[in-house]
């Protein structure tokens, strides 16, 4: 009889994954408060240290895409520890929403609509960068090879 006539609970079984995604995504939160440590911002500044956790992990993600999915197959808890935990714990998509946030409040609304765009595209071309980047450099590793 399936499972989930029985009453089973549609995670069930998932225990590696959430656990994975839970140890990846501390590593990266911890990563991540590390820079802000390292990197503060005052208030109604430019959130630089937030962007440019943003761009560095969406630039990551790009890479890791590439590899996990064009260069060799990787174990089923890879993505899920790296992609999800450790790079979704890394990049703050919430810290950037209350930054807009405290720019309004700080009456910086110029600054607010730069930093909401501006992320947007710079984590978008992280990524498109990353990708188109790491498949160049592969091939150029295959051709020198």
């Amino acid at each position: 009889m399936d499972e989930r006539r029985r009453g089973a609970a549609p995670w069930q079984g998932q225990w590696p994954v959430i656990g994975v995604v839970a140890v990846g995504g501390a590593i990266g939160a911890t990563a991540r408060y590390g820079a802000g440590l390292l990197w503060p911002t005052a208030g109604g500044t430019f959130p630089w240290t937030t962007l440019t956790v943003n761009a560095v992990g969406c630039a990551l993600m790009g890479v890791l895409m590439v590899v996990i999915t064009e260069v060799r197959s990787a174990h089923r808890l890879v993505r899920p520890f790296l992609g999800t935990g450790i790079l979704g714990g890394f990049t703050t998509f919430s810290t950037y929403a209350v930054d807009i946030q405290r720019l309004v409040e700080a009456r910086r609304p110029a600054l607010a609509m730069a930093y909401l765009a501006g992320t947007l595209l710079l984590a978008l071309a992280a990524v498109w960068a990353a990708v188109a980047g790491t498949r160049a450099l592969l091939e150029l590793r295959r051709r020198t090879a």
